[in-house]
């Protein structure tokens, strides 16, 4: 199997009822016949004053398996036509796309990590993904941006979180180490003293689990709560009355 990367950005404004990771979450009704959704993980950039954004400057990579090389360009152009039917009016959407065996890759990794700490152009964002996908769709089109660093940084293993990973959404909010082990989502214990979850512990994730990409897998960290009891780290923000979106282009 070949893996592909496909990034989206900039697809939503204030107010909107769906966000950038919810329209890559619906691309796995879209994929063509020969692929399937590995996971879809979520990619936090650089917050700072110079970047416009709608909430939290995040976007987001659907990493895809597919059979034969050959099936790319259709996997660009139904990602085209998803992103250009999903995206909201006033946003500025982009597009990536590129797969594991493409040369250059290396070098878009390195974009994506520098957008995590610095502030970036369009420019910048093609010169990275020379030969490879990227386009915009609307509006200004940085979204071109938020794309190609999704998928640099999705690339590379280590980094962002899984907002779509097999029945990720269907488990109870206790689930047991074995059960995650069987789904491929690895528990590990962040005990100060080393600790390590024994297959039958419980993990409590207060309904919001949302594993790791480290080490180009979902990792889960956890914490000891008690005898045979874990709490995996993190929980579902809350935003209020939209207090935080104090920007107006991003996912």
């Amino acid at each position: 199997m070949i893996r592909a990367y496909v990034g989206f950005d900039d697809t939503d404004c204030l107010d909107s009822d769906h966000g950038t990771g919810k329209l890559a979450r619906w691309f796995k009704r879209e994929v063509p016949e020969g692929c399937s959704i590995w996971g879809v993980v979520r990619q936090q950039l650089l917050v700072h004053e110079k970047i416009p954004y709608t909430s939290h400057n995040s976007s987001a990579c659907v990493v895809v398996e597919m059979n034969d090389l050959g099936l790319l360009d259709d996997l660009v152009s139904k990602a085209a036509r998803h992103l250009e039917r999903h995206a909201l009016d006033g946003s500025d959407p982009g597009l990536c796309v590129t797969h594991e065996d493409d040369p250059a890759l290396p070098r878009l990794i390195a974009f994506g990590q520098k957008c995590t700490n610095q502030v970036v152009t369009q420019r910048d964002a093609l010169e990275a993904t020379r030969n490879m996908h990227l386009s915009g769709h609307g509006g200004t089109n940085d979204g071109i941006i938020g794309a190609a660093a999704a998928v640099g940084l999705t690339a590379h293993g280590w980094s962002g979180r899984f907002i779509e990973f097999g029945k990720l959404r269907d488990l109870p909010e206790r689930v047991r180490v074995s059960e995650l082990e069987r789904l491929n989502i690895l528990a590990v214990s962040l005990d100060r003293d080393g600790q390590v979850p024994a297959p039958e512990d419980l993990v409590h994730t207060k309904g919001w689990l949302r594993p790791r990409l480290w080490g180009n897998r979902p990792i889960l960290p956890i914490i000891p709560r008690g005898n045979s009891v874990w709490e995996s780290l993190g929980e579902k923000r809350r935003t209020g009355n939209n207090q935080d979106k104090v920007h107006l282009l991003s996912a």
